[in-house]
């Protein structure tokens, strides 16, 4: 059993046949089955967006509130090249791909409910969900056109001379806490929509 879940593809085969499993379980009990129609779908697209937007979140929180504080902690300081050369840069893969993937699902599931350009332009009743829309765009965009490539400095994966690696930690650093400030709202915002809006 130990060996079966060191594996994190087996274990992630594991919990979506769970899913299965439960699915077909519960519609055995109650005699509801799913009903594979547009409404399944916009689920399922929420669902993968909510899936990816925690692994998304999650990271990005791991980064400030765990990996940030705790590597210049690290002693012996050498000690800290296994975040740099191993951990960080797994993170960050991770990380920029879960934001990409919540971006383009959310806005599929925009699309998909048909309230797409309202939420975009701030319209009534989508403007909560818009701003929260708008929010992880710009979080999205940080991701991708300012940590990342200032990251790839300060792991090494682009040349860079100590100064201008020192620079773009700063700067990287700054707007992974920008990141980290957004996100609060951001998630406010996704979920007030459907529950209490602004």
């Amino acid at each position: 059993m130990a060996a079966f879940f060191q594996s994190l593809e087996k274990t992630l085969t594991a919990g979506v046949v769970l899913l299965i499993a439960l699915i077909i379980v519960v519609g055995l009990v109650t005699g509801q089955f799913i009903k594979i129609n547009s409404v399944w779908w916009t689920f399922f697209w929420r669902w993968l967006h909510i899936m990816a937007g925690i692994m998304w979140m999650g990271l990005l929180w791991y980064l400030n509130f765990v990996q940030t504080p705790t590597v210049p902690k690290i002693e012996p300081a050498e000690h800290r090249a296994a975040i740099t050369k191993f951990i960080a840069p797994n993170v960050l893969f991770w990380f920029r791909y879960s934001a990409l993937a919540t971006v383009v699902l959310g806005l599929i599931l925009a699309w998909q409910k048909g309230y797409i350009v309202q939420a975009l332009t701030f319209q009534k009743p989508v403007y909560t969900i818009g701003i929260g829309m708008w929010l992880a765009l710009i979080m999205a965009f940080n991701v991708w056109f300012i940590i990342w490539p200032n990251q790839q400095k300060v792991l090494g994966l682009v040349e860079a001379t100590a100064d201008q690696k020192a620079a773009a930690g700063r700067l990287a650093g700054m707007t992974s806490r920008i990141n980290t400030m957004l996100s609060i709202p951001m998630l406010y915002c996704m979920v007030a929509q459907n529950n209490s809006p602004l």
